[in-house]
């Protein structure tokens, strides 16, 4: 079986786990390796400040903590997305409006955004999905002539630029995941990224159980205690030094995952032509990284049959989200109508794509693609 997905070891996370245990015998958070790959991020991408989380859900929790979302806000966020970008602000109460997809690309509809806000509003949150930019430009006009935050939910955007600016720098805040199934991860690991001065000092202190902790370890104060609300939202070490070996052959990576994707596109847009599905819209404001690649069927019948044949040949290819508007949770509390976050629910399609896929099994999985629409009606 071709998995959709498979982890990538560069070699030395064994070596610098080794380190943290047995030469820095510094194993919980903000060690070694902690730092190394927050000056990392801040120095070769440029973030004002960035705090490894143990997921990019904890890092989207902390955006609402530092927001200070209460009960009755109201937080505009795309249903086609996974459930924490929504969960970290329900968690505070907020109520969820859901914003459709737009009709060329997975991701929300900016054109959509002003149509949604209230005097309740407190933020808009995007996802830059499949590591593709959303337009950047229009939300922050709007959340500015609203005075609204912005959250980038940069989950599948490492190394993702929008004119130029890396993606997750352009927001209040951005928040990223390092999950086994990212382009490059630490099994289970995220990042907050602050780019907004009045939100660092105490992002720090949330992040670290609502104490002043960090700043005593770097000898600005001579004691530290409980100041704030927080939580235990920093990771291990040992995770850190996992990612800090994947940091390290970020450009090998990148290169590797964007040829397959290119090769993907290549070898599909003959179906396309043929009006069989359509192929990932790449806007030319935003730059691929290698993330995913997917199709969009004509409907959840053929899709499901692409799946089964696809499987049937030793090939795992997957759907995707779940329209969060229809989901057994919240559709109690909205009857919001997003065509375009249905269609990708029931007719997009994920083909597999990690560092290790070979040419001889690009070549498999394009083919048997090709055979089946071959062998089914338009």
């Amino acid at each position: 079986m071709i998995p959709f997905n498979k982890p990538h070891p560069t070699g030395k996370e064994t070596i610098y786990i080794h380190d943290a245990v047995y030469e820095e015998g510094h194993i919980s958070g903000n060690g070694k390796y902690t730092k190394l790959c927050q000056n990392y991020f801040e120095q070769h991408f440029g973030y004002k400040k960035c705090l490894l989380t143990t997921s990019c859900t904890d890092a989207l929790e902390m955006t609402a903590l530092l927001m200070d979302i209460k009960p009755g806000d109201e937080v505009i966020v795309p249903s086609f997305t996974f459930v924490s970008t929504a969960l970290a602000f329900v968690r505070q109460g907020a109520k969820i409006i859901f914003c459709d997809s737009r009709p060329d690309h997975p991701g929300m509809d900016e054109d959509k955004i002003e149509d949604l806000i209230s005097a309740r509003t407190k933020a808009i949150v995007v996802v830059h999905y499949a590591g593709m930019a959303c337009d950047m430009d229009k939300v922050m006009v709007i959340a500015d002539k609203n005075k609204l935050y912005v959250i980038e939910d940069a989950a599948q955007a490492i190394d993702s630029y929008y004119k130029g600016k890396v993606l997750g720098s352009i927001g209040h805040m951005g928040c990223f995941s390092f999950h086994e199934t990212k382009n490059i991860n630490c099994g289970e690991g995220g990042m907050l990224v602050i780019n907004d001065d009045r939100f660092i000092e105490r992002a720090e202190i949330i992040w670290e159980k609502g104490t002043n902790r960090a700043a005593f370890f770097r000898g600005q104060i001579d004691k530290y205690g409980w100041v704030d609300i927080g939580s235990s939202f920093l990771t291990s070490d040992i995770n850190a030094a996992y990612l800090y070996a994947q940091l390290e052959e970020l450009e090998k990576i990148q290169e590797k995952r964007c040829r397959i994707r290119n090769s993907y596109i290549e070898r599909l847009s003959c179906l396309e032509k043929d009006d069989r599905v359509s192929l990932p819209v790449l806007p030319n404001y935003a730059t691929n990284n290698g993330h995913m690649f997917f199709l969009v069927c004509k409907s959840i019948e053929i899709r499901s049959k692409l799946i089964e044949h696809l499987k049937s040949k030793g090939i795992l290819a997957v759907f995707h989200y779940q329209s969060l508007h229809k989901s057994k949770f919240y559709s109690k509390f909205n009857k919001q109508i997003l065509p375009y976050s249905d269609l990708y629910s029931d007719c997009l399609v994920r083909l597999p794509l990690y560092f290790d896929l070979s040419e001889t099994e690009i070549n498999l999985i394009c083919r048997e693609v090709k055979v089946f629409f071959d062998r089914t009606e338009h």
